[in-house]
């Protein structure tokens, strides 16, 4: 279920046309979770 709700967040500015990845994002958690690195440290679930 977390996966489900931390996808649909990730994906929200890239629906919105802000960003081609979710990762691009740069206040996003999403970067920490394709193995890259955030501008925030985050405790991740995987």
């Amino acid at each position: 279920m977390m996966k489900v709700k931390l996808n649909y967040i990730h994906e929200n500015p890239v629906r919105a046309g802000i960003v081609e990845e979710p990762a691009h994002f740069l206040y996003s958690s999403a970067a920490d979770y394709a193995d890259k690195k955030g501008i925030m440290e985050i405790d991740s679930l995987h």
